[in-house]
C-alpha cells in the first residue's frame, strides 16, 4: 500500500474536514437517525482503514489496496454530509482523521513507498550509503522515541492545534528556512539523535523554534548555536571551548548534548516528552520543582501550567507542532522542497572568503537566496569575511564542488567578487575636541597589501596626498601594513 497514495487521500479529507469546521451545526440535543447513520459510516472507516493497514502487514497488497479506497471513499462521503446535517458533530471527523494519521505513523510493513513522509536523503543516511535503503528503518528513526511512537506522545489539543496554524502562517518562512537549513546539516546532526534512540521530527521540531538552523544564532539572554545552549548547560555537556571556538557552534557536538540532555530529562520525568521539552527552554531544577513526585502530570495541568513563563508555555506545543509537520507535511498541504544535501569537500585553488565565494556561487543549484547561510553553517569555525589561503579544504554540499570549480577558480565572477570583498568603507569619527575650529571631521583607514598614498586619497575622491601624509606625519610616504591612518571627511 504505498505510503504516498495513503497521504494523498488523507491530505483531501483535510480539505473536506476544513469545510465542515466553517458549516458545523450548532444544534444540540439527541443525534437524530441521518447523524447516528453518518457516524455508523465513520466507524466504519475507521475499521476498515484498520483492516487495510494489517492487510498490508501481511503481504497481502492488492487487497489492502482495495479496502483502504473503499474505506477512505466511505469516510469523506460521510464527512461531507455532515457540513449540511443539523446536529452533526465535525469535532468526531477531526478525531478520526487524527487516529488515522497516528496509524500511519505506525506501519512499518515492508515494500511501501515513504515518499511522503521520509525524503530520498533521509532514507539513504538511514542505510549508510545511496541508492538502495531500508525505509522502514528510515521511518522509524524519523518517528520513534525509545520504541514509542512520537505521535502517540503528541496530543493534539488546543495549544499544539494552534501552534500548527503559526507553523502554516505567520512562522511559515522560518519553518521553510529551518527545512531547508537542516538539509545540509542532517548528515552532521541526526545520527546524534540516532544513536540515542530519538526520532529525527523532534530534533527538527527543536531546532526549527529555536534557531530556524541558524549555527551561529545568539540568543538576548546568551543562548547559543542551532539549539541554543546556555553556556554553563553548554559546559555540562561538553560544549567548551577549543582554540577558541565556542563549541555550540558546532552542529555535531551540539546535536550530541542536545540528545544526551533530552535522554537525561526523560529519565528524570519518566519519559514525559512535554516536561522533557520545558525543562529545555525553562530549566530542569524549576521544571523539577514545578511538577514535584508527580512526573504523570499534564504539561497542562493548571497547578504546572500556571507556573510557566509565557514563554515555555508557547515552546512545548511549537516543538510538538513543527515535529508534527516534520511526519506529515502532505496532510497540512505542506510542501518541503527536495533537497540533495550530501556533504562535499573542496580544496581553495586561489585565497577566498566564504563571502566571495557566496558571490561567485551565485544561485547554482537553484539556491535562489544564495549560498551564505550554508557555507557559514558548514564552516563553522571561520569568520565568512577572512579569506582564506589556497589550499585550505573548506565544507560545502556534494553538488556544489562542480559549481566551485566552474565558476570560483577561473573566469570573472572570482575577480568580481573579490573586487566587492576589498571595497573600502569608512568610518566617520567625529574631532574629539568640540573647540577646535576645525570643520571637517575625521576617519579610520587601514592600510592593506597592495595599499599606496596616490590609490587611497584616488578612491576615497578627497583631500590630497599631501595633507594626508602632513594629517600622519609620514615619511617619505611609507605605508606599513595594518597602519591606520587618519584622513579628512569629504563634507
Amino acid at each position: 500500500m504505498p505510503s504516498c497514495f495513503v497521504s494523498m487521500r488523507l491530505a483531501a479529507l483535510a480539505v473536506v474536514f476544513g469545510l465542515l469546521g466553517a458549516c458545523a451545526s450548532t444544534g444540540g440535543g439527541k443525534p437524530s437517525v441521518e447523524v447516528n447513520a453518518l457516524y455508523g459510516q465513520l466507524d466504519q472507516a475507521s475499521k476498515g482503514y484498520e483492516t487495510a493497514l494489517q492487510q498490508s502487514r501481511e503481504g497481502n497488497l492488492e487487497a489492502s489496496q482495495l479496502t483502504l479506497t473503499q474505506s477512505l471513499d466511505r469516510l469523506k462521503e460521510a464527512s461531507a454530509h455532515c457540513g449540511n446535517t443539523p446536529g452533526c458533530d465535525p469535532q468526531r471527523f477531526f478525531s478520526v482523521f487524527d487516529h488515522l494519521l497516528r496509524l500511519k505513523d505506525g506501519d512499518f510493513s515492508g515494500n511501501q513507498d515513504l515518499d511522503s513522509d521520509v525524503a530520498p536523503s533521509q532514507a539513504a543516511l538511514a542505510a549508510g550509503k545511496s541508492g538502495v535503503a531500508s525505509l522502514p528503518q528510515a521511518q522509524r528513526s524519523v518517528t520513534l522515541l525509545h520504541g514509542q511512537r512520537l505521535s502517540e506522545l503528541i496530543a493534539m489539543n488546543g495549544p499544539v492545534k494552534a501552534a500548527l496554524e503559526m507553523w502554516l502562517t505567520q512562522w511559515r518562512p522560518q519553518l521553510m528556512d529551518a527545512w531547508v537549513n537542516y538539509q545540509y546539516l542532517r548528515y552532521q546532526m541526526w545520527p546524534q539523535y540516532q544513536k540515542a534512540d530519538l526520532p529525527e521530527a523532534l530534533l527538527f521540531g527543536i531546532m526549527a523554534k529555536e534557531s530556524g538552523g541558524k549555527v551561529h544564532a545568539v540568543s538576548r539572554s546568551g543562548a547559543a548555536g542551532p539549539l541554543q545552549f546556555m553556556y554553563v548547560t553548554g559546559l555540562r555537556f561538553g560544549l567548551g571551548s577549543d582554540n577558541g571556538f565556542d563549541m555550540r557552534f558546532d552542529p555535531a557536538a551540539s546535536a550530541r548534548a542536545n540528545a544526551e540532555y533530552i535522554n537525561e530529562q526523560l529519565r528524570i520525568f519518566n519519559n514525559n516528552l512535554e516536561l522533557t521539552i520545558g525543562a529545555y527552554n525553562g530549566g530542569e531544577g524549576r521544571m523539577r520543582r514545578a511538577v514535584g513526585d508527580d512526573t504523570s502530570m499534564s504539561f497542562y495541568d493548571p497547578r504546572l501550567y500556571d507556573q510557566l513563563s509565557q514563554e515555555t508555555r508557547d515552546y512545548v506545543p511549537a516543538v510538538l507542532a513543527a515535529a508534527w509537520l516534520f511526519q506529515h507535511p502532505d496532510s497540512y498541504n505542506l510542501r518541503f522542497p527536495r533537497i540533495d544535501g550530501a556533504p562535499g569537500t573542496i580544496i581553495l585553488k586561489r585565497p577566498a572568503s566564504l563571502s566571495e565565494l557566496t558571490v561567485c556561487l551565485g544561485s547554482a543549484g537553484g539556491m535562489n537566496d544564495g549560498w551564505f547561510r550554508t557555507l557559514r553553517n558548514l564552516n563553522p569555525r571561520l569568520d565568512p569575511q577572512v579569506t582564506q589561503p589556497a589550499g585550505t579544504s573548506l565544507q560545502l554540499p556534494k553538488p556544489l564542488e562542480q559549481a566551485y570549480a566552474a565558476r570560483c577558480v577561473d573566469g570573472p565572477w572570482p575577480i568580481l567578487a573579490a573586487d566587492l570583498h576589498h571595497a573600502v568603507v569608512p568610518t566617520v569619527v567625529p574631532d574629539p575636541a568640540p573647540s577646535a575650529p576645525a570643520v571637517r571631521g575625521t576617519l579610520h583607514y587601514r592600510v592593506r597589501r597592495g595599499d599606496t598614498l596616490i590609490s587611497i586619497v584616488r578612491d576615497l575622491h578627497c583631500s590630497s596626498v599631501q595633507e594626508v601624509t602632513e594629517m600622519n606625519a609620514l615619511k617619505n610616504h611609507h605605508l606599513a601594513i595594518g597602519k591606520t591612518l587618519k584622513l579628512p571627511v569629504c563634507r
